[in-house]
């Protein structure tokens, strides 16, 4: 059934029932509504525990570990920077979803951070 056709269709009630009719498409609004930040907020919730992959991580420690004995080339050098950029663009990505999700659950950042049990990431061991 088209738009025009509910139009049509609702001018046809009697004043009551489309005050009903009001009522319950609010209702459906709302309902559609709750859904979206539900989805939103799940969205966010895993790109904040995503996570550095595993291999990259790996890596990223292997270099490190080759940079604090003085062995590392200057290729490696290199790789340790790019590696370096990717994690903390991954960080910002992670503390943007966080202040997303906090506006979106109207409460500070270390609020959320509090209730959700967050522990900051660390790549080095």
């Amino acid at each position: 059934m088209s738009l025009e056709e509910l139009i049509q269709a609702a001018n046809q009630l009697d004043s009551s029932d489309l005050d009903r009719l009001l009522q319950q498409v609010v209702i459906l609004r709302a309902h559609r509504k709750a859904n979206v930040q539900t989805l939103e907020e799940a969205q966010l919730l895993h790109k904040i525990n995503q996570g550095v992959d595993l291999e990259l991580r790996a890596q990223y420690q292997t270099l490190r570990g080759k940079l604090e004995a003085e062995t590392l080339t200057d290729a490696e050098y290199n790789t340790l920077l790019q590696l370096s950029n990717q994690i903390e663009q991954l960080g910002a990505q992670r503390l943007e979803a966080l202040a997303n999700l906090a506006q979106i659950r109207q409460v500070s950042l270390s609020e959320l951070v509090e209730k959700l049990g967050i522990q900051p990431v660390t790549y080095v061991q």
